[in-house]
């Protein structure tokens, strides 16, 4: 397989995205809202939120910001390239891919800066808005996370390559027109 594959995403960015979908599925779907395990799996979240933006600065290249960030350019020409039906298969993630990754961060970060204000009910003299906002934040989350999923499935279909698939092992498909790494 090494032959036919090249290393794409790094162990922490892996125990990253797998430890985030399962707190977000915990959270979400099997907690109350909260409980002790709902309050300590969002500290959970929140310290690796913090890990994985260091590591955009620090990490291996497909890890970092600079390497993926969705700019006005990358994202015009990445939409382009799928409105003409000639997807681009690039090391990382694709620029739409990055926007919602950006987004699910922001969602998620706003869901533990509620989150932990609600914990300070008393410090706010007793205002609700941070679980509207909370509540706001965990439902945009599950959008995003589903357009995170259809995506994921429609570009493995577009590009041939099974891209969730990379995420659990850390490895792609290698193109025919990449060297061997």
């Amino acid at each position: 397989m090494p032959g036919d594959s090249l290393r794409l995403w790094d162990p922490l960015v892996r125990l990253f995205h797998l430890s985030i979908a399962g707190v977000f599925i915990a959270n979400y779907g099997l907690n109350e809202a909260g409980d002790t395990w709902h309050v300590w799996l969002g500290y959970y979240a929140m310290a690796w939120l913090l890990v994985r933006t260091v590591w955009g600065f620090v990490g291996p290249r497909s890890a970092r910001w600079a390497d993926f960030w969705p700019t006005p350019k990358r994202l015009n020409a990445h939409v382009r390239s799928l409105l003409n039906r000639n997807p681009q298969h690039r090391l990382g993630h694709s620029p739409l891919g990055a926007l919602v990754m950006v987004l699910m961060l922001s969602a998620l970060l706003t869901l533990g800066v509620s989150g932990f204000l609600m914990q300070e009910v008393d410090a706010l003299w007793g205002a609700d808005w941070p679980l509207q906002v909370h509540a706001s934040a965990a439902n945009v989350l599950l959008a995003l996370v589903c357009v995170h999923v259809l995506a994921a499935v429609f570009e493995s279909i577009q590009v041939k390559d099974n891209l969730p698939l990379s995420m659990l092992t850390g490895r792609r498909k290698r193109l025919p027109d990449e060297r061997a790494q």
